[in-house]
């Protein structure tokens, strides 16, 4: 019998682990080796959106944020909107993060979860979270913010994206969050011709936080891509 997109994602979650090395000061979180209820929303969560054969197009982030999926398991996805928006609550964990704000301001304009996420996916080059230890603290970190770190995650990174595509993703563009992730990605592109075109967008932590008065003309910029794409 034929997968469904939701059960090709959840299976993908689950089969998660880097095993390549990562420079000193750094580490990767799996969320759903670190909390049982993680797994449990995550699947919810697809199984609500994704439950069908539907055709979608990519919507890529840089790596999961461990207030955002490093907590829920959904890309982009704290427990607040996880609960207020998607229905789905949470028991063990509350958590803020303010991508997701921006990310679904910009859905509820589209016309709201069910409408958006029937259209689009969304996940990451590097699908774990990655911490570096700073000032004896550990705190995020993007897979471009050492360049030893990105040549040891870089054939992860495109595997992870091929894995991606096959479950079910129209690779005739790709829409990428954060300009210094795109030129990352259009880097990897060239190697493993994966997309024929790359869409860059803003990357909406930037948007919350830099541009907060100007949040609507970057909701529009995103509405106007995602609909002429």
């Amino acid at each position: 019998m034929t997968k469904t997109f939701a059960e090709k994602v959840v299976d993908f979650n689950l089969h998660l682990h880097y095993a390549g090395e990562l420079p000193n000061g750094f580490r990767v979180l799996n969320p759903y080796l670190d909390n049982p209820e993680t797994l449990e929303v995550m699947q919810q969560f697809y199984h609500k959106y994704y439950g069908d054969l539907v055709q979608r197009k990519f919507v890529v982030g840089i790596n999961p944020s461990r207030h955002g999926a490093g907590v829920t398991g959904v890309p982009f996805t704290d427990t607040k909107r996880l609960k207020s928006i998607c229905g789905i609550e949470m028991k063990s964990a509350y958590t803020h993060e303010v991508s997701s704000v921006f990310l679904y301001d910009m859905i509820t304009a589209y016309g709201g979860a069910a409408a958006f996420y029937k259209q689009f996916y969304i996940n990451s080059p590097f699908p774990l979270a990655i911490i570096r230890q700073v000032a004896g603290k550990w705190v995020n970190a993007n897979y471009y913010d050492d360049p030893r770190l990105f040549d040891m995650v870089k054939d992860f990174m495109i595997t992870s994206l091929k894995q991606h595509i096959s479950l079910g993703l129209d690779t005739s563009e790709v829409y990428v969050l954060g300009k210094k992730n795109a030129g990352f990605i259009s880097k990897l592109n060239k190697e493993a011709k994966l997309f024929d075109r790359l869409i860059a967008l803003e990357h909406p932590r930037f948007i919350q936080q830099y541009k907060s008065k100007e949040k609507q003309l970057y909701i529009d910029k995103y509405l106007s891509a995602f609909n002429n794409g």
